[in-house]
């Protein structure tokens, strides 16, 4: 297997200092004018905007080096499409460059109309070259820089308002997978390399539901199975037929009382297993649950993704590593990111390296998600009612073999028939779901 080429472009260790102002004399001697809290929004190019906060140190020393705080605040996905955009040469109207913006506000984070409600401080705009970053780690900037309301970058300037911020970018190959067809309709799926195509695994969705629900005669049954969806599993095959990897429903998404939606409090869970020692194996567990939007927000499938890490006694743990929603109407990405949670430093080394900045060593009691770092997977979720072939991203260092591929591919698939399975119970399924067709083939 080839991975196609994706960058990253990584911002953190943000911080703020602002001159020291005289003190007035009076009812507010002794209040700073910067004691209120300060923020800010960064932007590559035309990816979405992100906010994060910049603390404010003491302005004392305006010469000392870099200040490393390990938070990162930004980070920026490139796929080899992106980088296209951004290396390709100069057109005549069109300047074919990345550029990091930064926007510096003092005050709480929001927006009133559409208008940031905090007071901009100033602005710094740092070009990036992607070009070199595409085969090796690059640091574009780790250190001070004086902040501006025209955005020019320029070197720390004592007496002025300053920005700490590192800037940098590595490579971070990853496998593409891409469905054929709904996960519910039994479809291969492919590996996407640059422009082409191939079989890579096969799916096979069963459901069991018609077949339990047919046994019931009571009308309180036949009344509770019309709040309830159950029995459905996406088993992914290998070419030669062999199963490599199983997303089964092992909890019901079931109806909260008095409503026809399931309840964060109540999820359905998906478990996802892997072959081994001749028999399936627990390799991660997924929840989901319909969130309540607001206004034209509208519901929200939310998710929470735990990993089960045997420990020292061969028991299973389970941890985190992704919550978050997905908007139900035009959905959105499912995502498992791990960069946050390592320190984050001016270091070049991809954080899933052995070497790299985030590192803890590898063991369980260092590190609890055990040998997942950095960037893992993401995969593309259709809204309700929309026809739904989901693309699949894993990370290069999360796949050593075929089946680590096939987990992530059953987990996508188990996320999109969630979408499916938090729908509203006043609206019908398709007859995929329904369990009809898997009846008759069984």
């Amino acid at each position: 297997m080839d991975p196609c080429p994706f960058v990253r472009v990584l911002v953190g260790n943000l911080a703020l200092k602002m001159p020291v102002a005289p003190r007035p004399a009076g009812a507010g001697a002794g209040v700073h004018p910067t004691t209120s809290p300060c923020y800010c929004t960064i932007r590559l190019n035309k990816l979405p905007l992100q906010t994060a906060a910049a603390p404010l140190l003491p302005s004392d020393d305006m010469t000392q080096g870099p200040a490393e705080t390990g938070a990162l605040a930004a980070a920026f996905h490139l796929s080899k499409a992106d980088l296209d955009r951004v290396t390709a040469k100069p057109s005549l109207f069109v300047a074919r460059s990345a550029m990091l913006k930064v926007a510096v506000y003092a005050g709480r984070r929001g927006t009133t109309c559409g208008v940031n409600s905090g007071r901009l401080l100033g602005k710094v705009v740092i070009p990036l070259d992607l070009k070199t970053a595409v085969g090796k780690p690059i640091v574009f900037h780790s250190g001070w820089l004086s902040i501006n309301k025209r955005g020019r970058k320029a070197s720390a300037v004592s007496g002025s308002a300053q920005l700490n911020l590192t800037v940098r970018a590595e490579p971070d190959p990853r496998f593409v997978f891409q469905f054929d067809g709904e996960p519910e309709c039994s479809p291969q799926v492919l590996q996407v390399q640059g422009g082409m195509m191939q079989p890579m695994f096969t799916c096979k969705f069963s459901c069991r539901s018609n077949s339990d629900l047919r046994s019931r005669s009571f009308g309180s049954d036949r009344e509770r199975a019309g709040k309830e969806r159950k029995g459905w599993s996406v088993t992914v095959h290998d070419l030669s037929g062999s199963p490599v990897a199983l997303a089964s429903m092992v909890t019901p998404f079931v109806a909260s009382p008095g409503s026809d939606r399931v309840s964060r409090s109540n999820p359905g869970a998906w478990l996802v297993l892997r072959p081994g020692d001749g028999t399936w194996k627990p390799w991660g567990r997924l929840e989901c649950w319909r969130e309540r939007g607001a206004g034209a927000a509208g519901d929200s499938l939310g998710y929470r993704f735990e990993l089960l890490i045997p420990d020292p006694t061969g028991m299973g743990v389970g941890v985190s590593v992704a919550e978050s929603n997905v908007p139900s109407s035009r959905g959105g990405r499912f995502v498992i990111d791990l960069t946050a949670a390592q320190p984050f430093g001016r270091s070049g080394s991809p954080g899933c390296s052995p070497r790299g900045s985030g590192d803890f060593s590898g063991g369980y009691g260092l590190w609890p998600f055990g040998s997942y770092r950095g960037f893992v997977m993401s995969a593309a979720v259709q809204g309700e009612g929309r026809c739904s072939r989901p693309t699949v991203e894993v990370g290069v260092p999360h796949v050593g073999c075929a089946e680590d591929a096939a987990a992530f591919v059953a987990l996508a698939a188990a996320v999109d028939l969630s979408m499916d399975a938090c729908r509203l119970f006043s609206h019908r399924l398709r007859r995929e779901l329904s369990g009809t067709r898997s009846d008759l083939l069984r």
